[in-house]
């Protein structure tokens, strides 16, 4: 018997309803199914047992991820730091992270318990403030890490910000922009490709540095390695947001400074070998084959 976790997306009825079945399927094969207590309340107390919404305990074997990518870098995020496997079952649009189809996940689930599978792991970064911050983030308190990004942007809408950026210990340049984005290379297909930052396939380690409209003659994306720290400082009178994967975390002054580092626990896809990054990247992008 093994535990499992299931996240589904709150306001899609069709991932409520396919996490109803995939519990009770669990659950009809001796595995105890739980959830955090929000989507427990959404499957139903007859289904799974509430758990902490914030982070997993350790006990969970599997996490089962239902609905677009949004909820698998949820589900990655609360599994952070523990050997859980995570499985996306595709209800959203792009579907880079989730791997299973909607009518699919019974099987992939039976060729899972089979050992049927592979685990592939996926980078992880963190970020480091250097003092207060306002924002959802208490003062001193760790950020939750990120499996796509972190982002250090404007506030002000028509006003750049002036960020500096120091890699290692030594200032390399600075950037008069919207923002910057650290990505994965996972991350490298969500807001850093919208700012024209490569595409790394996520079976590998990096972190990616990339501006986001940048005022400047120099306004390439970076390829780092991944044992780098990237500090990052608000620099000028304007002040900094902080998101990581689309979250808001904290605001930022000038003569803050944020240092980003890969983390020692990545994610853990598991893979059925049914999916390669370079075609999905085809369908996604519509490429030909000519």
């Amino acid at each position: 018997m093994s535990t499992v976790a299931v996240f589904v997306h709150g306001g899609r009825p069709d991932a409520i309803d396919t996490g109803r079945l995939v519990a009770a399927w669990l659950r009809a094969r001796g595995h105890l199914v739980t959830a955090p207590r929000d989507e427990a309340d959404l499957l139903g107390a007859d289904l799974v047992g509430a758990i902490s919404a914030d982070t997993c305990d350790g006990s969970v074997r599997l996490v089962v991820a239902i609905g677009g990518d949004g909820t698998m870098l949820r589900a990655a995020r609360w599994a952070f730091g523990t050997d859980a496997d995570l499985v996306g079952v595709n209800l959203g649009q792009m579907g880079y992270l989730t791997e299973v189809e909607p009518g699919a996940w019974e099987e992939a689930l039976d060729a899972y318990f089979k050992g049927l599978h592979a685990v592939a792991p996926r980078m992880m970064i963190s970020a480091e403030i250097d003092g207060p911050t306002d924002g959802p983030a208490p003062p001193g308190s760790p950020l939750p890490p990120g499996l796509n990004e972190v982002v250090i942007e404007k506030q002000s809408i028509g006003r750049t910000i002036r960020l500096g950026v120091s890699i290692d210990g030594r200032f390399f340049t600075s950037y008069v922009a919207d923002g910057l984005i650290l990505a994965t290379p996972t991350g490298s297909t969500a807001y850093s490709l919208s700012a024209r930052g490569p595409i790394v396939d996520p079976s590998h380690r990096a972190i990616l540095l990339t501006p986001v409209s940048p005022h400047s003659l120099f306004d390439r994306a970076l390829v780092l390695d991944p044992a780098s720290e990237v500090t990052v400082s608000v620099l000028g009178d304007r002040p900094a947001a902080l998101s990581v994967d689309g979250v808001q975390r904290a605001s930022l002054e000038p003569g803050h400074h944020v240092t980003v580092r890969a983390t020692p626990h990545p994610a853990r896809f598991v893979s059925f070998g049914n999916r390669d990054f370079h075609q999905i990247l085809k369908a996604k992008f519509g490429l030909s084959d000519r």
